[in-house]
């Protein structure tokens, strides 16, 4: 039996009853950077320019170690670790090179502190949208999304792309939040139980990220903006939303799934 769209939740690898896997292809939640390909589309990091510089009213009352912040993201989203400069950090915040390492110590610890503010920024969206459960205004949440949070995206696309210790640590920092927050949502009755739970949010998690990543090829199949106006994401959307609410193996198709994997789990 199909489950309502407007529950809104993703069910298991193979699903409940007669329907199977729901492909969580859903919108990035979603948690790090050297030359990648994403340097062949240069919009994402300017987004994370512009959305750094708006997102805040008060841009001109921030402290000197918010603008430093804020320009680190940006250059790093843009140029990487080893292609970003303090001075060029320093020029965007309007500061002196000797601030940035009286508040961070050196370009390392900077991206420290950058990581540790993504991260902050993506649990406070995924928590806020857990605390609402069935009645979470999803077109709000998308609006308030593009408002503050977009800057986080670019950063972590390029983070995702240069790999290494920092970026797989930020990365299971935000698959823990990812498995505390899905099972917040099975609690207030907006995702369907689990049999799997810690592996079906992980699951959401990647594709979350694979989305991420490759924000271009999203933008060259879809259309779809992942950083913009909540319309911009429709096509994603559309598709994202009826994976996860309908289902996608017609019934035979998901026996014949369920068979295989219980044979794989008696070898």
């Amino acid at each position: 039996m199909r489950r309502k769209a407007s529950r809104g939740a993703a069910r298991d690898l193979l699903g409940d009853g007669n329907r199977a896997g729901n492909v969580a292809l859903a919108q990035p939640r979603v948690s790090l950077m050297g030359p990648s390909a994403l340097d062949a589309d240069c919009s994402f990091s300017q987004h994370a320019a512009m959305s750094t510089q708006t997102h805040s009213p008060r841009a001109a009352d921030r402290t000197g170690r918010d603008r430093i912040l804020d320009a680190a993201i940006t250059r790093f989203s843009a140029d990487g670790m080893a292609g970003t400069s303090l001075k060029a950090i320093a020029e965007d915040a309007e500061v002196s090179p000797a601030l940035i390492v009286h508040h961070f110590g050196s370009k390392e610890g900077l991206r420290r502190a950058c990581d540790a503010h993504v991260l902050d920024v993506l649990r406070e969206q995924l928590r806020e949208a857990a605390a609402q459960g069935e009645q979470l205004d999803v077109l709000e949440a998308f609006r308030r999304r593009q408002q503050r949070h977009a800057s986080a995206l670019p950063y972590v696309a390029r983070a995702l792309a240069e790999g290494g210790p920092a970026v797989d640590q930020l990365v299971d920092e935000l698959a823990e939040e990812t498995v505390r927050v899905a099972a917040q949502h099975v609690a207030t009755g907006a995702y369907v139980p689990s049999s799997h739970p810690r592996e079906r949010a992980l699951v959401l998690l990647i594709w979350s990220l694979g989305a991420v990543a490759l924000h271009d090829h999203v933008r060259r199949l879809l259309g779809a903006d992942l950083t913009g106006e909540p319309a911009a994401l429709l096509p994603y959307l559309r598709g994202a939303t009826e994976i996860l609410t309908e289902g996608l193996f017609t019934p035979a198709l998901h026996e014949r799934v369920r068979e295989a994997i219980t044979r794989l789990e008696e070898e």
